[in-house]
C-alpha cells in the first residue's frame, strides 16, 4: 500500500545562502511499497555530504525533481519478493552504488562500477528500474538509489547491508559514503603500504576518513592539507603528523622539503581542479596520485605528459573507494568497534528537516564536517 512520507525535494538548482533561496522543500510525498528485489527502510540517520551540496548548486547534474541524500542508516520495515539478505527489524547501512551482479563491471569484480547502477543513476530510478516516489501523481526521482532525506524510503536490496544492533545508527550512517569513499581510497585504490608518506588534500568527512586510514595503514608521515586552519588543527587531533595550509604560497615546496622530494601518495578529496594539480605537483617521482573528488563534469587536469612518463607517476581515480561494500563495510566497522576509526568524532551535530537548508550553508562555509539529519528526531527505533 502506498504510504505518505515526509521528504525533502529539490526542484531546481540554487545559490547560497540556501536559508534564503531554500532549494530543499519539505513535502509529503507518496511512497510505493517495495516490489521484487526491493526493501522499505525507516531512515534513522542521514549524512549531509558535499556531493549533495554540489548537486543542489548545479555542479553535479541531477534529474529534477529529486529527493537528495545518499549516505544513511535505518531499520528494515518490509521486504519485497525474492529479498534474502535482509529482513524486517534489521538495522542497516544504506549506500549509494548497488550492484546488479550480472553486468560486465560486476563480472570482472568491480561492483562499484556497476553498469546497471550507472544507468539507473542517470535515469533517477532504482536499479530495479522502478520509480517509487510521487507527488500529486508526478514522478520524483531517486538520488543514487538512496534518497535518504525522507522518513521512509524504498531501495533495491543491493543498497542495503544489515549490521549489528550495538552500532549506533548515527555513526553507522557515515559508513554509507564518507567512510567507504575515504578509507577505500587509501586501502583499496592506493593500497598504501607501511612506511609510506601520504598527503591528504581536502579535510571534509571523506578526507578525514582517508587521513585516519593512512595512519592505520602504517604510513610514516600523514600530511593533512586544507585551506582552513580549524580543520588542520582537527586533523592533528585525529593523527596527522604534519599540516600545511594550501593557501601558503610555498605549500608544494614545504611538502617536498619535509619528504625529501615529494610524497609517495597524494590523495585528493577536495573536488576542485586546483587541488588535484597541487596533489600532482607534491607527489614524488614514481609516486601515485589518487583522486576521489568530483568537480564540475567539464573540469580537466592539465599535466605535462613527458613528466608523467619520465617520472613514472601514476594518476588514479577512485569511485566509492573501489569498495566491495559487503566485503569492506564489515572490515571498516571492525576498526570502528576497536576505536581505531572514530567516525563519531566527525559528526558536527544533528538537524531536522527544517534545518536542512541552513545545514548545507554551514557545509559550504566549511563550518561542519558531517551533520546528521534525524528524520524522526531520534535514532532510537
Amino acid at each position: 500500500m502506498t504510504m505518505k512520507v515526509k521528504a525533502a525535494v529539490v526542484y531546481e538548482n540554487a545559490e547560497h545562502p540556501f536559508t534564503e533561496t531554500r532549494p530543499l522543500k519539505i513535502e509529503e510525498v507518496d511512497l510505493d511499497p517495495p516490489g521484487p528485489g526491493e526493501v522499505l527502510v525507516k531512515v534513522m540517520a542521514a549524512g549531509l555530504c558535499h556531493s549533495d551540496l554540489s548537486a543542489i548548486e548545479g555542479v553535479r547534474p541531477r534529474k529534477m525533481p529529486y529527493v537528495p541524500g545518499h549516505e544513511a542508516s535505518g531499520i528494515v520495515q518490509e521486504v519485497g519478493e525474492g529479498v534474502t539478505r535482509v529482513k524486517p527489524g534489521d538495522n542497516a547501512i544504506l549506500f549509494f552504488v548497488p550492484n546488479c551482479g550480472t553486468c560486465t563491471s560486476c563480472d570482472r569484480g568491480e561492483p562499484y562500477l556497476c553498469d546497471t547502477a550507472y544507468e539507473a543513476r542517470g535515469d533517477g530510478s532504482l536499479i530495479t528500474g522502478e520509480h517509487k516516489i510521487r507527488l500529486n501523481g508526478e514522478v520524483i526521482n531517486h538520488t543514487s538509489g538512496v534518497s535518504c532525506y525522507a522518513e521512509y524510503m524504498v531501495l533495491a536490496e543491493g543498497s542495503v547491508i544489515p549490521i549489528e544492533k550495538d552500532i549506533p545508527l548515527e555513526d553507522a550512517a557515515l559508513f554509507g559514503c564518507a567512510v567507504i569513499t575515504g578509507v577505500g581510497a587509501v586501502v583499496n585504490t592506493a593500497a598504501v603500504p607501511p612506511g609510506s608518506t601520504v598527503a591528504v588534500l581536502g579535510l571534509g568527512g571523506v578526507g578525514l576518513n582517508a587521513m585516519m586510514a593512512a595512519t592505520l595503514s602504517g604510513a610514516e608521515r600523514v600530511i593533512a592539507v586544507d585551506v582552513l586552519d580549524d580543520k588542520l588543527a582537527f586533523a592533528r587531533q585525529l593523527g596527522a603528523t604534519d599540516t600545511v595550509n594550501a593557501n601558503d604560497g610555498d605549500c608544494v615546496e614545504q611538502i617536498k622539503e619535509m619528504t625529501k622530494g615529494g610524497v609517495d601518495f597524494a590523495i585528493e578529496l577536495a573536488g576542485v581542479p586546483k587541488a588535484l594539480e597541487t596533489a600532482y605537483q607534491m607527489c614524488r617521482r614514481g609516486g601515485t596520485v589518487v583522486t576521489a573528488g568530483l568537480p564540475r563534469p567539464e573540469a580537466t587536469l592539465d599535466i605535462p605528459i613527458a613528466q608523467l612518463v619520465s617520472d613514472n607517476r601514476t594518476v588514479k581515480g577512485s569511485y566509492m573507494g573501489s569498495c566491495i561494500p559487503r566485503r569492506d563495510i564489515p572490515r571498516f566497522l571492525s576498526l570502528y568497534r576497536q576505536g581505531k576509526l572514530p567516525v563519531d568524532r566527525l559528526r558536527s551535530g544533528f538537524i531536522d528537516f527544517d534545518g536542512l537548508n541552513a545545514g548545507f550553508d554551514r557545509l559550504a562555509a566549511g563550518d561542519a564536517v558531517r551533520q546528521v539529519l534525524r528524520p524522526h528526531g531520534t535514532t532510537s527505533g
